[in-house]
C-alpha cells in the first residue's frame, strides 16, 4: 500500500508540474532557449471581448455565383455555335439563371448541341419565330444552382480563412451562420479598414485583349461594338497625386482567369524601386498563357482585377515560363495586400457586410480586470467556507480547488484555446462546481464516522458511496457542456469549453488527488483523529 502511495504522488507531481510548465509561456516571455523545445509553448489566447478587436458578419451573394455560372455557359456556347457553323443571333442572359438565344439552321446540329455539352441547362421553352429561326430558353436546372451556392458559400469561407491568415491575425474565428451569412472575429486586430478591404474583395483576376480595332470614343457615347465591354484604368498622378480614370475598350471574353494562379508575390521594380506584382503560374495555366501570348504577339493584353484595368502591356513576343506582372503606382501595403488576395484565391461570390462591432482594447482590458478579480474572489470565499465548515478536511479540499484551476488553465494553454468573458464566467462556475464533488465526500466521510468505524473504513466507504453520485452529476453537466459546444456559436462555445475541462479536473483533484492526501495521512503519517 505504501509503495502504491509513492507511485501516485510521483504521477500526480508530475502532472501537477506539467501542467505549470505549460502556464508559464502564459505567464511570462523570457523563458530559456531549451525550454520550447521540450515543452510546448502555447499559450492562452484571449478573445475579441478580452483584447479588443474587430466583429463582422458577412452575407454572401451566392446568387451571383450563379449568374457567373450561367454567364460562362452563356460565352461557351457564343463559341461552341460558331464553331460548329450554326447560324446565331441573339445569345444572352436573362432573369439569372436564364439563356436565351435565336438560332437558325439544321435543328438537329443545335439540338444535339445543347444535348452533349449543356446538360446543366434544361429547355424551358423552344418555338420557330419565323423565317427558320428558333428561339430557345434555357434555364438553369434547380439542383445545380443549389449545388452552385453552397460550394460558393464554402469556398467564400475557405477564401477569407486563407485571407486572414495571410494578414496575420492570431486565433481568429471564422465561421458559417446559416445558409449564407459568415462571423468572423478578429481579436487585437490594428487596422481595422484595411482589413475589410483585404476580406471583402472579390479579388477576381482576368486577361482579356484590348479592342485594337474599336472606335473608343463611338463606345464611350454609347456605340459599344457586340462583343466588347469598356473598363476603366485608376491612374495616380506622382506629383500632383490626383487620381483619373482611363477607359479602355476591350473584348469582353476573358482569356485567362486566376484560377491558374500558383503565386503572387511582392517585388521592386529596379530602376525606381516601386512594388509591383509578380505573378507565377501553375502548370496549366502556364500552357495557356504561352499559348495566348504566342497568338497575340503585338497585341495589348490587359490585366483586370475586379473589373479595374491595372496594365494593358503590348505583347512582345511568346512569353514561356509562366510568369506575369501586374504595374501600377502602388504603395507597399497596397502591394502587399493585393498579393494576399491573389494568393488566396477570388470570392466566388461577392460578400458585403451587414452587421460590425469594434472593441477597444480598454473594454478588454476592464473585462480582464473584472474577470480576474471575480475568479479569485469566489475562489476565496469557497476556500474560507471549506476551511470553516470542514476544517482540515476542508484544507485539503482547498489544495484541490487551486490544482483544479491550474489544471484548466494549463489544458487550456496546451489546446491553444481562446479565452473569451464567458470562458472566464465558466471558469468561475468551475471553481464553484470544484468543492461539490469534495463536500459530498466530506459528508458521507462525517455520516461513516458517526456510525462509529474507524477513520481508514469511513474514508474508504466515503469515497466508494460518493464517487457514483460525483460521476452522474459532472456527467449530465459534461453532456450539457458538450452539447453547448457543439450547437452554440464563439461565446457560448467560450463558456462550454472552460466548463467541460472544468468538471474533468475537478473529477481528477476532488477524487483522486484528495484520496491519496487522506491516505498519505492515515497510512504514513498515521494520524489518529480525522478534522473534518
Amino acid at each position: 500500500m505504501l509503495k502504491s502511495l509513492r507511485w501516485k504522488f510521483i504521477l500526480y507531481a508530475a502532472i501537477t508540474l506539467f501542467a505549470i510548465l505549460l502556464l508559464l509561456p502564459t505567464i511570462t516571455s523570457q523563458l530559456p532557449s531549451w525550454y520550447t523545445k521540450v515543452i510546448p509553448a502555447d499559450k492562452i489566447h484571449l478573445g475579441l471581448d478580452l483584447q479588443g478587436g474587430m466583429h463582422l458578419i458577412l452575407e454572401a451573394e451566392a446568387d451571383k455565383a450563379v449568374e457567373s455560372y450561367v454567364e460562362r455557359i452563356k460565352n461557351n456556347l457564343k463559341d461552341d455555335l460558331r464553331d460548329r457553323g450554326i447560324p446565331a443571333g441573339k445569345v444572352e442572359r436573362e432573369k439569372g439563371d436564364q439563356i436565351v438565344l435565336e438560332v437558325s439552321g439544321e435543328k438537329g446540329k443545335w439540338e444535339k448541341l445543347l444535348s452533349e455539352r449543356y446538360s446543366a441547362m434544361h429547355e424551358l421553352s423552344a418555338s420557330e419565330i419565323g423565317g427558320g429561326i428558333w428561339r430557345i430558353i434555357l434555364v438553369l436546372d434547380s439542383k445545380q444552382a443549389d449545388q452552385i451556392k453552397k460550394s460558393a458559400i464554402d469556398q467564400a469561407l475557405e477564401t477569407i480563412r486563407n485571407r486572414i491568415d495571410q494578414f496575420g491575425v492570431s486565433e481568429p474565428e471564422i465561421t458559417l451562420q446559416g445558409t449564407d451569412r459568415i462571423l468572423i472575429q478578429l481579436p487585437g486586430i490594428k487596422d481595422p479598414e484595411r482589413a475589410k478591404s483585404l476580406i471583402g474583395r472579390t479579388a477576381l483576376l482576368e486577361f482579356k485583349l484590348w479592342d485594337e480595332e474599336g472606335d473608343l470614343e463611338a463606345a464611350l457615347k454609347g456605340n459599344v461594338p457586340e462583343g466588347d465591354i469598356i473598363l476603366y484604368q485608376r491612374v495616380v498622378d506622382p506629383k500632383t497625386g490626383g487620381v483619373r480614370k482611363v477607359p479602355h475598350l476591350l473584348k469582353e471574353k476573358t482569356l485567362m482567369t486566376g484560377e491558374v494562379l500558383k503565386d503572387a508575390r511582392v517585388a521592386l521594380e529596379s530602376q525606381f524601386h516601386e512594388p509591383y506584382i509578380a505573378l507565377e503560374f501553375d502548370d496549366i495555366g502556364a500552357k495557356l498563357f504561352e499559348q495566348i501570348t504566342g497568338a497575340n504577339v503585338k497585341k495589348r493584353l490587359a490585366i483586370i482585377l475586379d473589373d479595374t484595368v491595372y496594365s494593358a502591356p503590348v505583347i512582345q513576343e511568346r512569353i514561356s515560363g509562366g510568369r506575369a506582372q501586374i504595374t501600377g503606382r502602388f504603395t507597399t501595403d497596397e502591394a502587399n495586400e493585393l498579393a494576399i488576395v491573389l494568393r488566396a484565391g477570388a470570392l466566388p461570390a461577392p460578400v458585403k457586410i451587414i452587421e460590425e462591432r469594434t472593441v477597444g482594447p480598454s473594454l478588454g482590458q476592464d473585462s480582464i480586470r473584472k474577470g480576474i478579480l471575480s475568479t479569485l474572489i469566489s475562489a476565496a470565499l469557497v476556500a474560507l467556507f471549506m476551511v470553516f465548515y470542514y476544517r482540515a478536511a476542508g484544507v485539503i479540499a482547498d489544495m484541490a480547488l487551486l490544482l483544479n484551476i491550474i489544471f484548466i488553465l494549463a489544458a487550456l494553454a496546451i489546446f491553444r484555446a481562446t479565452l473569451t468573458l464567458p470562458g472566464i464566467a465558466g471558469l468561475v462556475l468551475s471553481v464553484g462546481m470544484a468543492v461539490d464533488a469534495n463536500i459530498l465526500i466530506h459528508e458521507r466521510i462525517k455520516e461513516e464516522l458517526r456510525w462509529g468505524k474507524t477513520i481508514r473504513a469511513a474514508i474508504d466507504q466515503g469515497y466508494h458511496r460518493a464517487f457514483i453520485t460525483i460521476i452522474d452529476s459532472n456527467l449530465t453537466t459534461l453532456i450539457a457542456g458538450i452539447l453547448l459546444y457543439q450547437f452554440g456559436t464563439g461565446p457560448v462555445r467560450g463558456f462550454a469549453v472552460t466548463l467541460c475541462i472544468g468538471i474533468l479536473a475537478n473529477i481528477f483533484t476532488a477524487v483522486y488527488i484528495t484520496r491519496w492526501v487522506f491516505d498519505f495521512l492515515t497510512l504514513q503519517v498515521k494520524v489518529k483523529q480525522l478534522s473534518i
